[in-house]
């Protein structure tokens, strides 16, 4: 006996309303949230000056603060210049500010480790422990720390020789540099204090030579040595000028 007859129209109708039973059963696809979706406006506005801070602390190692304008900055940011001057004020603004990001981190640690120092001494430090305090807890940061780090070394170099940067080295650096001679006149007891600075003077020249990072090095050794080796600086520089305070002796 043939089958029940149905129309064409009701098989069609059957078929669509399985078809949306089906896609009604299906679970709504998720989509991801977007990266700053769940981040507040002062979240992203801490992210931005800190890649200012460092777009800025690189551009200045390389070119000084003459040598960079505020579209440099917002150019390697990727953002109107505009921008700028809703977190800076000026160029010099800026500038002060990559200084002051990292100028405390280092004086602080500085700080504290010659402290350590002395009291672990009890009143008979030696020039080479003193200066290995000094110089090491900062070689660390630049060889521990990551380029950024090593940036803010070449940027501080770059300051050394103008009036901007011995504006800021006194303001942030003084009081541990001061702490670092008062432990060296306990070392060295029969060097005049003016003898103290004249050492710490040529200690901290060659410092900031070093942290430059320039290339000279490299070049004149035919690659024996290469100037971001901060490994071998700290392992060398300590002893180094420990050695010429003693001359100061005679």
């Amino acid at each position: 006996m043939a089958g029940t007859y149905r129309p064409a129209s009701a098989a069609k109708t059957g078929s669509m309303t399985k078809t949306k039973t089906k896609l009604s059963q299906k679970k709504p696809v998720k989509r991801k949230a977007s990266k700053n979706a769940h981040r507040t406006k002062a979240e992203q506005r801490a992210e931005t000056m800190e890649q200012i801070l460092d777009a800025a602390e690189l551009l200045f190692s390389k070119h000084g603060l003459y040598g960079v304008t505020l579209r440099d900055v917002a150019l390697k940011v990727g953002v109107h210049t505009s921008l700028m001057h809703y977190y800076f004020e000026d160029k010099l603004a800026l500038f002060k500010a990559v200084f002051a990001r990292r100028a405390g981190i280092t004086s602080d640690r500085r700080m504290k480790a010659l402290d350590a120092y002395d009291e672990r001494m009890a009143g008979k430090p030696t020039v080479a422990g003193a200066l290995h305090v000094f110089l090491d807890t900062d070689f660390d940061l630049y060889i521990e720390g990551g380029e950024g780090w090593r940036n803010y070394a070449a940027f501080c170099a770059q300051l050394a020789n103008t009036p901007e940067g011995a504006d800021l080295f006194d303001e942030y650096f003084d009081p541990v540099v001061l702490r670092l001679i008062e432990i060296l006149r306990k070392a060295l007891p029969d060097i005049s204090k003016k003898d103290v600075f004249w050492g710490y003077h040529f200690v901290t020249g060659s410092l900031m030579h070093s942290l430059a990072r320039s290339g000279r090095i490299d070049r004149l050794s035919g690659g024996l040595c290469k100037s971001d080796d901060f490994k071998a600086v700290k392992a060398r520089l300590a002893d180094f000028m420990a050695a010429g305070f003693q001359t100061l002796k005679s």
